[in-house]
């Protein structure tokens, strides 16, 4: 009877480490099925060098920047469910365009899909690396993470990781330090006084409403980052 024990004891303990083991794999190779669909389209269409270029994921694709910010001059190169690796896949497509301004958001679905924080900072310094190699004369905007908001249930694989997102914009915040980039701190403007996204900023808990976009636009424009 005590070796039946053990045995369920050890048993109970090994599925343990397989279940953290199983929550921290994560993936590099994985891409949007829009991914090679949007790369493109993006580099089928006329760029300029006084292109002020959007990069990230949905939150960044699912606006149209030129109405929201009244420039012909900004491009939109979000694709939903990007992430830092396909960022970097894609980045000569941008600099090879050497548009005047990069403004970057990109990691929360990084964070959904467990790449640790430390390999997303890695992967935030190759790309600003990467652009002052190919495009040395282009401005550098990176925004910290907006917070989520798990009442809404919908994308329970990005909630419950604050600490990451908390992690991620310090060490983004930082990086303002380095020269000719500039951190667009979004975060704060994002957050309820419960340390979630507002729900009137949100339509899913992650995602923005008009309403948010406005939020980012304001900031946009009063800080006269555009100019």
């Amino acid at each position: 009877m005590k070796i039946v024990k053990l045995f369920l004891i050890a048993l109970l303990i090994c599925s343990g480490f397989a279940s953290n083991a199983q929550t921290s794999v994560w993936d590099s190779t994985f891409r949007p099925a829009t991914f090679s669909i949007k790369r493109e389209q993006f580099k089928s269409y006329k760029s300029s060098i006084k292109d002020i270029v959007f990069l990230g994921n949905s939150i960044t694709a699912n606006t149209d920047w030129q109405e929201l910010l009244q420039s012909e001059n900004v491009k939109n190169r979000g694709i939903s469910g990007d992430i830092t690796f396909g960022i970097l896949e894609r980045l000569k497509d941008i600099t090879d365009t050497k548009p005047a301004k990069i403004f970057l958001l990109i990691g929360i679905n990084d964070i959904s899909r467990n790449i640790p924080d430390k390999q997303i900072l890695t992967n935030y310094r190759k790309i600003v690396s990467g652009i002052r190699t190919e495009s040395p004369n282009t401005k550098i905007y990176l925004h910290t993470l907006m917070p989520v908001n798990h009442t809404f249930e919908k994308f329970k694989n990005h909630y419950g990781k604050d600490e990451h997102i908390l992690l991620v914009n310090e060490a983004i915040r930082k990086m303002a330090d380095l020269k000719m980039i500039y951190v667009i701190d979004l975060y704060p403007h994002f957050l309820d006084e419960n340390k979630r996204m507002k729900a009137e900023l949100t339509h899913d808990g992650l995602h923005l409403t008009a309403a948010g976009y406005q939020v980012w636009a304001k900031l946009l424009l009063e800080g006269n980052y555009l100019k």
